[in-house]
């Protein structure tokens, strides 16, 4: 498959946080690093489907997947990625 960009000569190294992998265990579902407008944000796949050109990483039993678009700038996924409106966290928290 051709790709826009180019194919990603290696996988690239992202860390996933210890705390990301136990939500992304607690919610049960896969999930999608993507663009918005503040940044890098981390939906779950039943709101943002996977791309075919996105990064799959292996959290668990799920698969965490970041948008090839993202993944120049991503070395590690943390909490600042999930949006507050999940009911995760508070304001203070980060």
């Amino acid at each position: 498959m051709r790709r826009p960009f180019g194919d990603i000569p290696e996988m690239p190294e992202i860390t996933v946080d210890d705390d990301v992998r136990a939500y992304i265990k607690e919610r049960g579902c896969d999930f999608r690093v993507c663009t918005s407008c503040g940044g890098p944000i981390l939906l779950p796949t039943s709101i943002k489907n996977p791309k075919s050109s996105d990064i799959p990483i292996a959290v668990g039993d799920y698969t965490l997947y970041v948008s090839r678009y993202q993944v120049k700038w991503i070395q590690s996924i943390t909490m600042q990625m999930v949006p507050r409106y999940f009911s995760y966290g508070h304001s203070d928290e980060f």
